[in-house]
C-alpha cells in the first residue's frame, strides 16, 4: 500500500487539509493559477522553483509569503489570480482510474446520508478516493470511515489522492481490500455502523451485508448510474422487508454565463452522472409498512424478475471499461506525485533543522 504522506512540521498534527492551509502561502502549498482567460493551471509551490509557459514565467518565491487572492504580475506581463485549490478542484483534477463521484454528487451524498462528525461509516467502491474525501471531511478526525475495495490498485490510487489531499493519513480513515461482504462478515461487529454508503455494480448483492452492520434507523445510500441498475435496486430492497420504503432521485448542474446584458445559462452543463438512492435500516423483527402503489399492468407480476446469468459490467451498462494498461498509468502518475510531495517535505524539514 502507499504510504501516507508526511506533513509540514510546521503545522499542528491536529490539521488536515485546507485547515492545514490558512495564512500565507508556504512551501509545499498547492496553488491555482488562473489566467486573464480563466484558464487555470496548479502548482506546488518549492525553493528554487518557478513556473514557466511559452510566454509568462515567475519564481516561486515571489509567491511565497504572500496572502491568497494575491495578483501575480509574471515576466512578460501575464497576470494570474492565485488561490489554494477546493476540494472539488482537487477532485475533478486529481489522477484517476475509476471514473469519479462528482462534487455534486458527493454534497447531495453527504447531506442526505446525514453523514455527521464522528459517524461511523462504511465505503465501498473507492475507485480514485473521490467521495472519501468529502466523507472523512464530514466524519472528522473523531468518526470513523472504513472504505472498502476490490482491487488493490485502485485502493492504492485512492490513498495516494487522499494523502495528497490531507498532507497525511487522516486518522479516521481506514482502507480494505477485499469483497464488501466477506469484510462486513468478519471484521465489523453487527448493529455498529451508522451509514453505509455502497458505489458499486451491483450494490443489491449487498444488501443483506449492509443490513448486518448498521444501526437501526441507519442510512443506506446507493450511487447507480442506470435505470436498469436503479430499478433492480429498489425491488430487492424491498424484498429483503429490513429497510424503509426506498427513495430515489438525480441532480443535474447549470452554470450561467454572467457578462453585461448577456446574462444566460452556459452552452454546456454536467447532466446525468448517477442515481442516489437512500433507506433506513429498521429495528430488528420489524416490517416495514405496507405502500400502496399501483403498478402499470404490464408490470404487475414482474418485480424482481431479472435474468440472473446475465453479468452486470460497465460495457453492459453503456460506460467504457477502464483498461488495465489506464490503471497502470494513473498508478505511476500519483505514486510518482506521492513520492516527489515526500521528497519536498523531507527537504524542507531538513532546511529548518
Amino acid at each position: 500500500m502507499t504510504q501516507a504522506i508526511p506533513q509540514d512540521s510546521s503545522r499542528s498534527d491536529s490539521q488536515l487539509g485546507q485547515a492545514a492551509r490558512r495564512g500565507p502561502f508556504q512551501p509545499g502549498d498547492r496553488v491555482q493559477l488562473t489566467d486573464s482567460k480563466g484558464r487555470m493551471h496548479t502548482i506546488t509551490l518549492t525553493p528554487g522553483g518557478s513556473f514557466n509557459t511559452h510566454k509568462y514565467s515567475f519564481r516561486h518565491e515571489e509567491l511565497i509569503g504572500q496572502h491568497e487572492g494575491t495578483v501575480l504580475t509574471a515576466r512578460g506581463g501575464g497576470e494570474y489570480l492565485c488561490l489554494r485549490p477546493l476540494m472539488s478542484d482537487y477532485t475533478l483534477s486529481m489522477p484517476r482510474g475509476a471514473a469519479v463521484v462528482y462534487p455534486k454528487d458527493a454534497a447531495l451524498i453527504v447531506q442526505y446520508a446525514d453523514i455527521f462528525p464522528g459517524a461511523r461509516v462504511l465505503e465501498a467502491g473507492v475507485g480514485s478516493g473521490a467521495l472519501t474525501l468529502s466523507l472523512l471531511s464530514a466524519v472528522g478526525a473523531e468518526g470513523e470511515l472504513t472504505s472498502i475495495e476490490r482491487r488493490a490498485d485502485f485502493a492504492e490510487i485512492a490513498q495516494a489522492n487522499v494523502d495528497l489531499w490531507f498532507g497525511k493519513r487522516h486518522p479516521a480513515w481506514t482502507v480494505k481490500v477485499g469483497d464488501f461482504a466477506d469484510v462486513v462478515q468478519q471484521e465489523v461487529e453487527p448493529n455498529s455502523i451508522d451509514r453505509v454508503v455502497l458505489d458499486m455494480l451491483s450494490p443489491w448483492e449487498n444488501l443483506q451485508s449492509a443490513a448486518q452492520a448498521l444501526v437501526p434507523g441507519g442510512v443506506l445510500l446507493c450511487y447507480v448510474a442506470t435505470v436498469t441498475q436503479l430499478s433492480r435496486l429498489a425491488e430487492d430492497l424491498r424484498a429483503t422487508g429490513l429497510f424503509t420504503e426506498p427513495k430515489a432521485w438525480e441532480s443535474m448542474v447549470r452554470d450561467w454565463h454572467l457578462e453585461g446584458l448577456a446574462v444566460r445559462p452556459e452552452h454546456r452543463m454536467v447532466a446525468h452522472t448517477g442515481f442516489l438512492l437512500t433507506a433506513r435500516r429498521m429495528a430488528a423483527g420489524v416490517e416495514p409498512p405496507t405502500v400502496s402503489r399501483r403498478p402499470a399492468k404490464e408490470a404487475q407480476g414482474l418485480a424482481g424478475q431479472w435474468d440472473e446469468t446475465e453479468e452486470w459490467s460497465l460495457p453492459a451498462i453503456g460506460q467504457r471499461d477502464i483498461s488495465e494498461r489506464k490503471v497502470r498509468r494513473v498508478h505511476r502518475d500519483v505514486t510518482a506525485r506521492a513520492h516527489r510531495w515526500a521528497g519536498e517535505e523531507s527537504e524542507q524539514s531538513t532546511d529548518q533543522d
